[in-house]
């Protein structure tokens, strides 16, 4: 019994991680082409990368690490940015537009001319700037 109940409790486990990691196979696509949308990057260390217009339109990408990312005119629309750091990152001219940032870090990100038409924003506001 005590046998059966720790080979439940490992593949729980096992399957619960698995739940919540980005593909693998996601990420190298995105590393290949710069472009990602409709991807599984959620947890994804993408600290300081170059993604200057890249699509990650419907990306799901909560709780990635962003920090200091270049995302300048990056298509993020409808994107799942929850928990997402994004410190430091340059969303200039990007298209925020129907994202999830709810909880998202965004402390020193620069947004000048960033869409942000029906956003859920970290403070779980709504924005239509842009629409």
């Amino acid at each position: 019994m005590k046998r059966t109940l720790t080979a439940l409790t490992v593949a729980a486990t096992m399957f619960a991680s698995s739940a919540s990691a980005l593909d693998p196979a996601d990420l190298q696509k995105l590393k290949d082409t710069g472009n990602c949308a409709k991807c599984d990057l959620r947890d994804a260390d993408l600290n300081g990368a170059y993604l200057r217009s890249a699509d990650l339109s419907d990306a799901d990408l909560g709780e990635a690490d962003l920090r200091g990312a270049y995302l300048e005119q990056a298509d993020f629309k409808g994107a799942d940015l929850k928990d997402a750091d994004l410190r430091g990152a340059n969303l200039n001219g990007a298209n925020l537009n129907g994202a999830n940032l709810n909880g998202a870090a965004l402390k020193y990100a620069a947004m000048i001319g960033a869409i942000l038409c029906n956003t859920t924003m970290p403070d779980g506001s709504v924005i239509y700037s842009g629409c």
